[in-house]
């Protein structure tokens, strides 16, 4: 049954393997042989005189087995069902026995000063460079394959749709916060000081002389058009239009080869004057606000960023199963290195050892009281059933050595003191 109205079902722990088993029929085995061996024994009694030991040893050792039979399940369970007074003593006391638990882990574990004890003989740092620095044997390492592959299964699990617009989510958030005006001037500003402007001014003069180039049809058709008359009937306007286009390619070439160039220094003002206005003109960076705007909110730029996302995912999974160990390779090496480091450097392992300290004393202090009640909890919330069987499993079979010991130990008794009496 599912759904709000559904029983809640009681928690249940794993168990762990029922290891006494075997010797619990072992101990029953024995008890029930020596009930079989004391009913021989009277059935034999005055035959002869060596029976009268094994009664006395069988006797014993009936009552011996059958005691500690009953104290050992009284432990857990009523012995035969029968609700005999202070039986089943772990079920009913469950709750104490969490609160106990938690009390013992609190004052042997989670106290400051016995973490920080314990931590102290400790080298960490020593063991973490051990692990980190293991020689694969001429094989991959384990850290190697494992970062790479589990890189690529995280890459292909993730909804790949759903995860580059959250990161495209996230950098439009961040380009919305920024304002670019200031930074475009800034950058133009630092450009122009450090001449790194003088390359792209060349490379823009010769974009205007090659687009001169490919449209000459069109300014002569201008010209022609603009002119009157008379210009085209003498043919004038054919000259002139030749004239206009040689002195812009001259013009050109001049800036071009002459850093002097008057209109080079009226384009370098230009650009001075832009860069401060994009600093400081509050309308221009209005203008450039919204152009930023318009742009982040085109659809097509979406669409550039998803095509980008998936090649970039793409590209990161074949790395990372690529041969060489891919993404795992740098990762090993960098690992390598810090457990070089953490074994060959005393200082660092004093530092990481100190951290690791503060932080388990840390954890300890602030935590402590949290944990110790999640123990008590979970301990609580286990059914009666649950906590019996789960200690009956790990302590089960020595309980049983017990049964068989007071089998034994009660039959010699038995004997010693027939022995005894004979002797009287």
């Amino acid at each position: 049954m599912t759904g709000r109205n559904a029983l809640p079902v009681p928690f249940r722990a794993p168990l762990p393997p029922d290891r006494a088993r075997r010797m619990r029929r072992v101990a029953t085995g024995l008890l029930v042989a020596m009930a079989a061996l004391f009913a021989l024994a009277r059935t034999m009694l005055g035959t002869h005189p060596a029976w009268d030991w094994v009664l006395a040893f069988s006797e014993a050792a009936l009552v011996g087995g059958l005691a500690d039979w009953f104290a050992v399940t009284a432990l857990f369970r009523h012995p035969l069902g029968l609700p005999i007074p202070h039986t089943a003593i772990i079920p009913a006391n469950k709750d104490r026995i969490a609160d106990t638990m938690a009390r013992f882990l609190q004052s042997n574990f989670l106290i400051p000063t016995v973490v920080a004890r314990r931590m102290r003989s400790m080298n960490l740092a020593l063991v973490l460079g051990d692990f980190l620095d293991r020689p694969s044997g001429g094989e991959p390492s384990r850290i190697r394959g494992g970062a790479g592959e589990l890189a690529a299964e995280v890459l292909e699990s993730l909804d790949p749709e759903r995860l580059g617009g959250q990161v495209k989510a996230g950098l439009l958030h961040q380009l919305e916060r920024l304002e670019v005006s200031p930074l475009l001037g800034q950058m133009l500003a630092a450009a122009i000081a450090d001449k790194r402007h003088l390359p792209l001014l060349d490379a823009l003069i010769r974009w205007a002389g090659l687009t001169l180039e490919d449209n000459e049809e069109m300014v002569r058709q201008i010209i022609h058009d603009r002119a009157n008359a008379v210009l085209r009937w003498t043919g004038l306007d054919e000259r002139l239009a030749n004239s206009v286009i040689d002195g812009l390619y001259r013009l050109l070439a001049e800036v071009l080869v002459d850093p002097e160039h008057p209109l080079r220094h009226k384009i370098e003002q230009g650009l001075e004057q832009l860069a401060e206005d994009l600093q400081h003109d509050e309308a221009l960076r209005e203008r450039v606000e919204g152009m930023k705007r318009d742009l982040l909110a085109n659809p097509a730029l979406a669409r550039w960023w998803m095509g980008v996302w998936e090649r970039l995912r793409q590209a990161l999974i074949g790395a990372a199963r690529g041969s060489g160990g891919g993404l795992g390779g740098p990762l090993t090496g960098m690992l390598s290195e810090l457990g070089q480091a953490l074994r060959e450097d005393p200082a660092l392992q004093h530092q990481v050892n100190r951290f690791a300290r503060r932080t388990a004393v840390g954890v300890a202090t602030r935590y402590g009281g949290q944990i110790v009640q999640l123990v008590s909890e979970t301990v609580r919330r286990w059914d009666a059933r649950t906590v019996t069987d789960r200690i009956e499993r790990a302590v089960g079979r020595d309980l049983q050595f017990i049964r068989v010991n007071g089998t034994l130990v009660g039959g010699l008794v038995g004997v010693l003191i027939h022995l005894l009496n004979a002797a009287l």
